[in-house]
């Protein structure tokens, strides 16, 4: 019978063939040590560079702008895979023809169901002669009050506008502090990926800030909701007392600075703790506050706003870690 690997003892040659292996995967760890943070911060400086070069153009004045986008990369972010439950394998999903099974990338094109089952191909060409060719501007149309875009139509996406080149450092001063001294903002059309997008410009903290709209074709008609509202006229005595609430907490400035998205915190302290070999305790449920008939509840909130000011108070771990007997051994 055929030994083993274990069974035999290894030569001098497997010995000094594993001692090189074993310095080289040492000096790989190192190497990966080393370059890690250097990576981390290429990567950094890349988000820093400005994804959009243009004009910003109002009738004969034009402004060499620069644009950033304002979301900030989310460092830490927890990404879960999917796993098979029985050995913890990675869900791998392939694209697979009903009839001709698993096809590759060039075997793929696009096209549009105009009936069921039936498609028109479109292809590459003619999806890109439908793009908007970029002259690389930002069109302003009018100016409008700050508050006169209802926030319904903002879409999420923000872009700081910034003066690029020596030359740029006027002008762009100056359109914002025309559009500062007079609360106004711009409401202006671009295009960005091949698409025409209507955006609106408005000055903040010494710069211009981008923020892209949708279409009111894209947003949802509010009639079809006008049947949901409910017909009701609220009493003079709870009206006066909501209005009271309302008062005791109002503030005069939002700080949004406070409010955090603890949701990614909690998450990393359970992988962590299963990691570890902790178990997770989940935290006893909050009990439901006992109803109470609407003015009730109304004099106790206001009685309870007059007590203190209210605070924001960010929200406290609800994961608590003990130690495990034994770490769960992955398949």
């Amino acid at each position: 019978m055929r030994a083993n690997a274990t069974d035999r003892e290894l030569s001098p040659f497997h010995c000094l063939r594993l001692g090189a292996l074993h310095r080289s995967a040492h000096s790989l760890l190192a190497l990966l040590a080393t370059t890690h943070g250097t990576i981390l911060a290429e990567i950094d400086q890349m988000a820093s560079r400005p994804v959009w070069r243009g004009i910003l153009r109002l009738s004969l004045v034009a402004v060499p702008v620069k644009a950033f986008t304002a979301m900030a990369s989310e460092k830490g972010e927890i990404s879960l895979n999917q796993l098979h439950d029985k050995c913890h394998n990675r869900i791998r999903y392939k694209k697979v023809c009903p009839v001709h099974g698993e096809v590759t990338a060039d075997q793929i094109v696009m096209g549009y169901q105009y009936a069921k089952d039936q498609y028109v191909e479109i292809s590459d060409e003619e999806r890109e002669a439908a793009r908007t060719k970029s002259d690389k501007s930002i069109e302003i149309d009018a100016f409008v009050p700050l508050d006169a875009v209802d926030p319904m139509y903002f879409e999420g996406r923000n872009y700081y506008l910034l003066p690029d080149g020596a030359g740029s450092q006027k002008p762009y001063a100056l359109m914002y502090q025309a559009m500062a001294d007079e609360g106004r903002c711009a409401v202006a059309q671009v295009a960005l990926s091949g698409k025409d997008q209507v955006v609106v410009v408005r000055p903040s903290d010494g710069m211009l800030i981008m923020c892209l709209l949708n279409y009111e074709s894209q947003l949802k008609d509010r009639s079809e909701f006008k049947d949901e509202i409910p017909d009701v006229k609220p009493k003079a005595d709870e009206l006066k007392l909501a209005k009271v609430l309302l008062e005791n907490t109002f503030s005069d400035a939002l700080d949004l600075s406070g409010y955090k998205d603890t949701y990614n915190d909690k998450l990393r302290e359970v992988v962590e703790a299963k990691v570890e070999g902790h178990e997770v305790i989940k935290p006893p449920a909050e009990s439901a506050p006992p109803t109470f008939n609407l003015i009730d509840a109304l004099k106790k909130s206001v009685a309870k706003s007059q007590s203190a000011k209210p605070t924001k108070k960010l929200a406290a771990s609800s994961v608590r870690l003990t130690p495990s007997k034994r770490r769960r051994k992955s398949s």
